[in-house]
């Protein structure tokens, strides 16, 4: 299949794939990761050739010229940490080293190469006879390998030696005496693609092993053991005779520059000696299809170390058998009883008379033994899985394939996993824990392979449409049907769900009104439709791609909260909205079945203050019923906007309200370019003390939400300065109604006053902004007369003192900007009304209105502290 095939049958399968992230699902899930220190066969991989207790020599650092003796302590990555022999337990003189650069060699590399051996001053006391002690430290010593010290090899990891186009030999599945040359493909993190030698161009007979694999070996194993070289049965008739013994000699021939050192295996487990004998029977799992528990049979023993387990079929029809070589260690193979013992599920063998399988009849039926419990390895259940940890497994259906999998159920050292997002699906597997296919969270990630996301809600995958205005370019109705119809035609994929439980598609109109919160452009260019499917599914996606296409996502999910006083009619969703570097997180109620869907829809579209029609099961072709076209953003936020003094909440009468009369819009002012860049990233030293269920820093949102505009919407088709004022005005009618603190209420006093001399109104702010909450200055006395009383010298004020003061005066809402640009009292009284015009981007009377407590600031202070 080539690229554009693939994306055909992508976009035709109706499954989502976004960017997949381990920390937030498991966090949605609420599920944990199987330990990392559970994967011996990743830990293994992750060692760079040396071990703790190795020797080398190592140059004396006081004497280049001198070498001695030490020891690897520990390693990290191609750092050793090396002690020098003859310090004992001493660690006072321990030191690292960096492969790549260090002086290191292995041991007799100073003999052969005529360098001395001399003993470092500080243990020069402790040892009086140089070599006696060199003998004695190294009798039975092991040597660093010299090939990771020196050459092409140095200072790499061993599983990067085991590169595309080396070569390795692989032991037949059929057949354990016998063995064929594979060719590497791909090695992710040792997960090695392989090929037979000799088929360059057919992949078909591909296989993924782990390079641990007790049935993977170094070239020359075979011979070794005796064994004969022939390729297995499955390809052997692609070529003649002659041809497989001219691939084998020109292999022979090129076997030195393929070869893979043998240090690799040497971490392999070793394979023991077994005692079955043929005809016996025993339970299993079919290693290609490993979903059930069967009853098999032992059909041949080839030595003391090998044997062949064939799944039991009783149909007289069946002519081909599922047959694979065991050896004592072997995964998926358990006595006589094992599934019963465990409470687990035996599948008869296909054609076995009756229903209830018995092991008993079954045994005198054929005439057999049973394996004795003997010729098992034992079973340990210490090995840090439970149910419900999450983890990465191979599918056995598509062995290229690696999805997320869920631990179901463990029974001892096995574990049952239900894989999520593969392309087709799959019954729970079982894998023993010691299995090389499963991997711990991560591992994909760490490797650059593609993990297989879990499937999300269908998302018709319909090319983009353009923001464009009605009178340039309008669909008809014949031509949106059409696509319709096709999209319908062409999809692969269809939700067979009870109907009652089944939501309709969704369609986002995104020609109809969206509002203040919802951005324009970022509406158009969401899919055409999400659906159908489970309802709450399907609702949970549509809502999540709402609040991604909002200016501020964390107001449009205050605002699709759930209200703890009203009635529960649905299902509780926990959604999360990501604004300016900070998470948030609220619950909403989704309903559960479809005669209410549309009821929903056109709801949350009121909450949102947009065209009811917005998004729902009806797709709006030409004109909306609601006649929305007539209210541009602009227009609603124009004609609001021009009244400040007007405090605007949530309207109550639902959409009607926006049909109010409307003035014409004024032309954009031109903005000057920002000179003040608002900082994106949190504060290091902020601390998230948002209760579940609530949006986390919701009340640092309210003050972000009034101090800086969100830099994608001031592209959008209103203007951003009128957007902002509107918000701005919301929310502080909100807050002055829940604010309580005392705080609070002595600076609306003051304020209060102040007031009625300047005759006009000034707004309040909640210093409850977690994130932002600068650290309390000393009292500052305001004397609303005209003079200002000052408890301590501006010119000693820190960032969060100036902060301080602005919030309590009315450019509350500047104070943001001071506080991202780091504006202390020395610099608070170098500013000057062009400075904060220019720099600040604010129009002439916020900055008037600014530059007048400056002034009043440094009056104080000339009259209280220039003397």
């Amino acid at each position: 299949m080539n690229g554009e095939q693939q994306h055909d049958a992508d976009a035709g399968s109706g499954v989502e794939e976004a960017e997949f992230n381990w920390d937030e699902y498991l966090e949605d899930t609420g599920a944990t990761a199987a330990p990392h220190g559970s994967f011996k066969h990743v830990d293994t991989s992750l060692q760079n050739g040396f071990a703790p207790g190795m020797k080398l020599e190592v140059a004396v650092k006081s004497d280049h010229n001198t070498y001695w003796v030490a020891t690897i302590i520990t390693t990290c990555g191609q750092l050793l940490l090396l002690r020098y022999d003859g310090y004992g337990e001493d660690r006072k003189a321990d030191f690292w080293c960096d492969i790549m650069t260090a002086d290191l060699h292995p041991v007799g590399w100073c003999e052969q190469n005529k360098k001395i051996l001399k003993v470092p001053e500080g243990i020069k006391d402790k040892i009086s006879d140089q070599e006696e002690f060199l003998r004695q430290t190294l009798t039975g010593a092991c040597s660093a390998p010299a090939n990771l010290l020196e050459g092409l090899h140095r200072g790499k990891n061993p599983l990067d030696l085991i590169a595309p186009g080396s070569r390795l030999e692989c032991q037949n599945s059929q057949d354990s005496l016998e063995a064929w040359i594979v060719k590497v493909v791909e090695n992710i993190g040792g997960r090695l693609k392989l090929r037979y030698e000799g088929l360059v161009d057919y992949d078909q007979s591909d296989q993924w092993m782990f390079y641990l694999d007790p049935f993977l070996h170094q070239m020359g194993w075979a011979t070794q053991q005796g064994y004969d070289l022939q390729p297995p049965a499955a390809v052997r008739s692609l070529k003649s005779e002659a041809e497989w013994q001219d691939i084998l000699t020109k292999v022979k021939e090129e076997e030195e520059g393929s070869s893979v050192p043998t240090d690799l295996f040497k971490d392999k487990p070793v394979i023991g000696v077994h005692s079955f004998t043929a005809s016996m029977k025993l339970e299993a799992v079919d290693p290609v299809a490993p979903f059930v528990l069967s009853p098999a049979t032992v059909v041949k023993v080839f030595n003391e170390k090998y044997f062949l387990v064939e799944i039991d079929d009783l149909r007289p029809e069946c002519t081909t058998s599922r047959s694979y070589v065991c050896h004592v260690n072997s995964t998926g193979i358990f006595p006589v009883q094992w599934s019963l013992k465990n409470g687990l599920h035996l599948s008869p063998p296909p054609g076995y008379p009756g229903q209830d399988f018995d092991w008993a009849d079954y045994l005198k039926q054929c005439g057999a033994e049973a394996a004795p419990q003997s010729c098992f390895p034992l079973l340990t259940s210490n090995h840090g899985f439970k149910e419900n940890m999450k983890l990465e497994a191979v599918n056995p259906v598509d062995p290229g394939e690696i999805c997320i999998a869920t631990v179901t159920k463990v029974k001892e050292s096995y574990l049952w996993l239900q894989l999520e997002g593969s392309k087709k699906p799959v019954p729970e597997c079982i894998v023993s824990v010691e299995s090389m296919n499963i991997f711990p969270v991560g591992w994909c990630e760490t490797n650059g392979y593609h993990l297989k996301p879990p499937r999300r809600a269908i998302v018709s995958k319909q090319r983009k449409i353009a923001v464009v205005q009605p009178e340039k370019q309008i669909l008809s109705s014949r031509t949106v049907h059409e696509r319709l119809k096709n999209q319908e035609l062409n999809s692969t994929d269809s939700v067979v769900i009870n109907g009652k439980y089944c939501c309709p598609k969704i369609y986002f109109n995104h020609r109809c009104f969206s509002g203040p919160y919802l951005n324009k452009g970022r509406i158009a260019e969401l899919p055409q439709s999400v659906g159908p499917g489970n309802c709450v599914l399907v609702l949970k996606e549509v809502l999540t791609l709402l609040i991604n296409a909002a200016y501020k996502p964390s107001r449009v999910l205050r605002e699709l909260q759930l209200d703890e006083d009203a009635a529960w009619h649905g299902h509780g969703e926990t959604l999360k909205a990501k604004y300016k570097g900070k998470s948030y997180r609220a619950t909403v109620e989704v309903v559960r079945t479809a005669d209410r869907v549309a009821d929903f829809c056109r709801t949350t579209c009121i909450k949102l203050e947009c065209c009811p029609n917005l998004f729902g099961p009806q797709m709006v072709l030409d004109k909306c019923s609601e006649n929305c076209s007539v209210l541009t953003k602009t227009k609603y936020t124009h004609y609001y906007g021009k009244r400040k003094n007007k405090r605007i909440g949530r309207p109550p009468g639902g959409h009607s309200n926006l049909e109010a009369g409307m003035k014409k819009p004024s032309k954009r002012r031109k903005r000057r370019k920002h000179f003040f860049v608002h900082k994106k990233k949190r504060s290091s030293t902020s601390v998230d003390n948002s209760p579940v269920g609530s949006p986390q820093g919701s009340a640092g949102e309210e003050e972000d939400d009034q101090d800086d505009v969100d830099e994608e919407s001031m592209s959008e088709d209103s203007t951003s300065e009128q957007q902002d004022e509107l918000l701005e005005e919301s929310e502080v009618s909100e807050k002055k109604s829940r604010s309580s603190s005392p705080t609070q209420s002595e600076l609306s006093h003051c304020l209060a006053q102040d007031q009625d001399k300047r005759k006009r109104k000034l707004r309040t702010f909640s210093f409850s902004d977690d994130e932002n909450k600068p650290p309390s200055p000393k009292e500052i006395k305001i004397e609303v007369a005209e003079k200002l009383q000052l408890d301590s010298n501006p010119l000693e004020w820190s960032v969060a003192d100036v902060v301080r003061f602005l919030k309590s005066t009315d450019c509350a809402p500047l104070a943001r900007i001071f506080l991202d640009q780091e504006i202390d009292g020395q610099a608070l009284l170098l500013l000057t009304l062009p400075t904060v015009q220019e720099c600040m981007d604010l129009k002439l009377g916020p900055a008037i209105k600014l530059c007048h407590h400056i002034e009043r600031v440094k009056l104080a202070f000339y009259q209280q502290f220039a003397n």
